[in-house]
């Protein structure tokens, strides 16, 4: 019951909060340019706070994959600090917006979901939360890749976090080149993403129609 209470505490505060920026979002919504500065705090309180389902999931307090939940929050936490952070360039970017669109209404609908589904109303977003997603996750991604890409010059006229050789370790570290590494790991792992949350859809919507 402790556990209930906690999940429909966190749930309700993450819908609220994704609310109140896609609120703020939508106000910038015709200079996106200065979208960034507008929702960068509770942007970033209530994306950080998504670390807090890895640990659901690691725990057991809800059955989630935790390698896919692991994947799905840190690829935004990862933008969120080590891209959009530090990189001015991406903050201007219509990659921005792009993530804001995808990632405020996905997320809306997604804890909205799980706080309706733990007092006993996931009927009133099911079909939402297993349909959106085909439109939303493409969105997103490219949003993302579009930042990442935004900040790559940045970083290597900076030489942002790189290590040269040589040095008394005899290791070098290109951070531009591991943002490229980034990029390129969506091409294994957003399929997988992707394609869970297809066959969770037949799983719910086909359990659904059969009831």
């Amino acid at each position: 019951m402790l556990a209930k209470a906690y999940l429909i505490f966190y749930n309700l505060a993450l819908t609220l909060g994704w609310g109140y920026v896609l609120y703020l979002a939508f106000e910038k919504r015709n200079d996106h340019t200065k979208m960034w500065k507008h929702v960068e705090i509770p942007l970033k309180i209530f994306q950080t706070a998504a670390l807090m389902e890895v640990v659901h999931a690691a725990v057991g307090i809800v059955k989630s994959n935790v390698f896919l939940t692991f994947f799905q929050v840190m690829s935004r936490v990862f933008l969120l600090w080590c891209v959009l952070e530090v990189s001015p360039p991406a903050t201007t970017s219509i990659g921005v917006p792009i993530c804001m669109i995808a990632w405020d209404i996905t997320e809306i609908i997604r804890y909205g979901y799980y706080f309706l589904n733990l007092i006993g109303l996931s009927q009133l977003l099911v079909w939402f939360r297993y349909t959106l997603f085909i439109f939303l996750y493409p969105i997103g991604i490219t949003g993302e890749l579009i930042c990442i890409y935004y900040s790559l010059d940045f970083v290597k006229q900076k030489k942002m976090w790189t290590y040269s050789m040589p040095n008394a370790l005899n290791v070098t570290f290109d951070y531009q080149y591991a943002l490229i590494l980034v990029m390129l790991s969506y091409i294994p792992i957003f399929p997988q993403l992707y394609f869970h949350m297809f066959a969770q859809r037949k799983k719910i919507l086909g359990k659904n129609k059969v009831n």
